[in-house]
C-alpha cells in the first residue's frame, strides 16, 4: 500500500528534472515535455550505409542526425541528446548541449561502445579506459581508473563497468545502493544495465540481479521464474529483458503502458527502453514500440533492415544496414 502510493509522488517529483526543457514555463503531469516534431525516416538515403533514423519529440533536433552521417555502427539515445559511434572509432553528437552532453571530447578516437543518459555521454575506448563529458553530478563523468573493461551502462546519475572476468565496478550516485556490486557479481556477469536509481546485471547463467531503489517494482519478477535471458535494458522505472527464445518480459511502473508487451510480441533480437516507452528489433530487421506515444516516440516510421535500436527519453533511434 505505501509503495503504490508513493511511486507515483516520487515519478511526479523526479520525472520532471528527467524531462525538464530549456525554459520550464509549465511542468505537465510526470514532467512531459511540451509538442515537438515527429521526425520521419528520411527521403535519401547516405551511399555509405550506417546511417541515423530517428523520430518522435525534436525540439532540441535530438532525433535529426547530422547531415550526411553514416559508417554508424553503433547508437545511444539520452534524454534529449544523441550520440552515434563511426567505424572509424569517432563519436558523433547532436541535440540538447546544455551541460555539453553531445560534444565529444577534442580527439576522442579509438571508441568501441557509447552511452548516454539524462544530460551526459560516456564512451568506452579500445585500451579499456572510459571516457565521460557533459553534467558531472556525483563525478558521474570522472570514473575511476577500472582495468580490463568491455562494456558500459549509463544510468540516471551512476554508472555501470563490465570487466572481463564478469566483475561489475560502478560510480556516481549510491543513495539506494545503484552503485554499489551486490555480493556474487565480482564474476560470472554478461551484461550490465544502469537505470534511474537502480541497476541490472545478467548472469552467465542467464539469470538477473538487481539492486538499488525498489520504489517501482523494478526488483519484480526478480528472483521468481525470470531465466534463460540473453540481454536486458532498463530505464526510469521500468525494466525489460529479452529471453532467449525471443520473447520479452517488462516490469516495473507500468502508468503509459510501457511494460506491457504487444499481444503474440516474438522473434525478437534486441530491445531498449526508453523513459515512459519501449522498443523491440525484430528478427526480420523491423522495429516495434509501445508505451508512451505522446511524441511520436512508439510510432516508428516504416523501416527495414535495421540493425540497432536506442530509446531516449521521449525520442527513438534506429541504426540502418
Amino acid at each position: 500500500m505505501g509503495r503504490a502510493s508513493a511511486a507515483p509522488r516520487r515519478a511526479s517529483m523526479f520525472m520532471t528534472r528527467w524531462l525538464k526543457t530549456a525554459v520550464a514555463t509549465t511542468v505537465l503531469m510526470l514532467g512531459l515535455l511540451p509538442a515537438g516534431a515527429a521526425h520521419a525516416a528520411p527521403s535519401s538515403k547516405p551511399t555509405t550505409g550506417g546511417y541515423v533514423v530517428g523520430w518522435g519529440n525534436d525540439r532540441y533536433g535530438q532525433a535529426t542526425p547530422p547531415p550526411g552521417l553514416s559508417d554508424v555502427k553503433a547508437i545511444a539515445a539520452g534524454n534529449q541528446h544523441s550520440l552515434a559511434l563511426r567505424s572509424d572509432g569517432t563519436v558523433v553528437g547532436w541535440g540538447l548541449n546544455d551541460k555539453g552532453q553531445a560534444t565529444p571530447p577534442p580527439g576522442l578516437s579509438g571508441v568501441t561502445a557509447i552511452a548516454a543518459n539524462f544530460d551526459y555521454s560516456l564512451a568506452l575506448k579500445s585500451d579499456g579506459t572510459i571516457v565521460g563529458w557533459g553534467a558531472n553530478d556525483y563525478g558521474v563523468t570522472t570514473p575511476p581508473a577500472i582495468p580490463d573493461v568491455i562494456a558500459i551502462s549509463a544510468g540516471y546519475t551512476h554508472a555501470l563497468a563490465l570487466r572481463s572476468g564478469g566483475g561489475i565496478v560502478g560510480w556516481g550516485s549510491n543513495i539506494y545502493g545503484e552503485s554499489s556490486t551486490p555480493p556474487g557479481l565480482w564474476t560470472g556477469v554478461k551484461a550490465i544495465a544502469g537505470g534511474w536509481t537502480n541497476s541490472l546485471a545478467l548472469r552467465t547463467d542467464g539469470t538477473v540481479v538487481f539492486w538499488g531503489d525498489t520504489s517501482y517494482g523494478q526488483e519484480v519478477p526478480i528472483p521468481p521464474a525470470l531465466s534463460g535471458v540473453k540481454a536486458i535494458t532498463n530505464s526510469l522505472i521500468h525494466s525489460m529483458a529479452l529471453k532467449l527464445d525471443g520473447t520479452v518480459t517488462a516490469w516495473g511502473y507500468n502508468h503509459t503502458g510501457q511494460a506491457n508487451m504487444p499481444q503474440g510480441l516474438s522473434g525478437i533480437k534486441a530491445i531498449s527502453v526508453g523513459s515512459q516507452h519501449s522498443m523491440a528489433l525484430k528478427n526480420d530487421g523491423r522495429v516495434v514500440a509501445w508505451g508512451d506515444n505522446s511524441e511520436g516516440q512508439s510510432k516508428p516510421p516504416g523501416l527495414s533492415n535495421i540493425t540497432s535500436i536506442s530509446a531516449g527519453g521521449m525520442h527513438s533511434l534506429a541504426l540502418i544496414g
